[in-house]
């Protein structure tokens, strides 16, 4: 059995940037997990609508 693991999700939001204004998304999440309990994000990226991989540093999420 594996203690520690890496696992990759994807999620839908609802982002906001400048440019496009409100846009839904898929946002990957690729967390660190001990014991199948995740403790840490590594990375969190998301796909455009041309097929481009961005971070998500660069549009917030809106409440």
């Amino acid at each position: 059995m594996k203690l520690v693991s890496v696992k990759r999700q994807t999620k839908t939001e609802k982002r906001f940037t400048e440019k496009m204004g409100m846009f839904t998304t898929s946002v990957i999440y690729i967390k660190k997990t001990f014991l199948k309990v995740p403790f840490k994000t590594l990375h969190k990226y998301r796909e455009t609508y041309y097929g481009e991989v961005k971070d998500c540093s660069d549009c917030r999420i809106s409440a």
